[in-house]
């Protein structure tokens, strides 16, 4: 990323768009909603005669696409009974997740009172937590379990924060508790996000804001790369509670993002006040 654009993200300011750049933005914002308009009813319809309705994760995925993202799958996502763990880059590793492989996710409480996401997010049978709510954890375990039964597989962050894509947070585990113990015959596979030379561009840090990072994204020129690794899978059957669990699968996406940057892992820059966006209960 340009230095001076990497500032000015970090403050928080939008970077001014040029004629084409209104004109990409109008257009991919345009396809959205023609896309959601589109969706909707056939969604709707659907679950008159059956629960599990396509059209969330193929709307999710489309929109990806709309907005620049090429998904490329290495690794097979295992279908069915799954806890994605991944790294955190960008509000696009939804949408291609959810595309590659139909999971859920879990978000932070916050995302669901904003107006028109809450509601898609609750299409796509988002788990909200509200890190403060520590006597509600079980009730919020219960969700995510249901969740696992509904679609099958559900997606955390850990880091509790998005990155710049060449760094990797300590994994915040509280809500693995959720194996603890493990359901039935459920595995965890670790997910590599990686966005290759763009990560800084895509990624959402600072004090950017949520419309800012989609505004500026959406007006970007040209498509960009998102690779999604899945890694090998494992039983958390066989580590002794959530803590070994993360670290077990943090170890896993560090070892593939080493191989992929063919470089040390650069360190968070924690001058810059990160932007929280799909945080885990602490």
């Amino acid at each position: 990323m340009d230095p001076a654009l990497r500032e000015a993200v970090a403050r928080g300011e939008s970077a001014p768009l040029s004629l084409a750049g209104h004109l990409r933005l109008a257009f991919r914002a345009l396809a959205i909603l023609l896309l959601l308009a589109a969706f909707l009813p056939l969604h709707f319809l659907y679950r008159l005669f059956a629960y599990g309705s396509p059209f969330p994760m193929w709307f999710l995925g489309l929109t990806a696409r709309i907005a620049g993202a090429r998904v490329e799958k290495i690794g097979v996502p295992l279908r069915r009974d799954v806890f994605f763990i991944a790294n955190h880059v960008s509000w696009l590793d939804i949408l291609s997740l959810a595309g590659a492989s139909g999971t859920a996710f879990v978000a932070k409480h916050e995302i669901s009172e904003v107006p028109a996401i809450g509601w898609l997010c609750r299409l796509n049978r988002t788990v909200f937590v509200k890190r403060e709510n520590r006597l509600g954890v079980a009730e919020q375990i219960n969700a995510l379990r249901e969740a696992l039964q509904d679609n099958w597989s559900v997606t955390v962050f850990p880091e509790g924060t998005t990155t710049d894509g060449q760094s990797l947070l300590p994994f915040k585990t509280s809500m693995l508790s959720v194996l603890e113990p493990p359901p039935p015959g459920v595995l965890v596979q670790p997910v590599l996000v990686d966005y290759g030379a763009v990560a800084e561009e895509i990624g959402w840090i600072g004090e950017e804001s949520g419309l800012h990072n989609a505004r500026r994204i959406l007006a970007r020129k040209g498509s960009f790369p998102v690779r999604l690794h899945f890694l090998e899978p494992f039983s958390p059957e066989e580590f002794r509670g959530r803590k070994a669990i993360g670290a077990r699968a943090r170890a896993a996406i560090e070892a593939a993002l080493l191989t992929t940057l063919g470089k040390p892992l650069r360190e968070f820059r924690h001058d810059v006040v990160p932007v929280r966006y799909n945080a885990p209960v602490e």
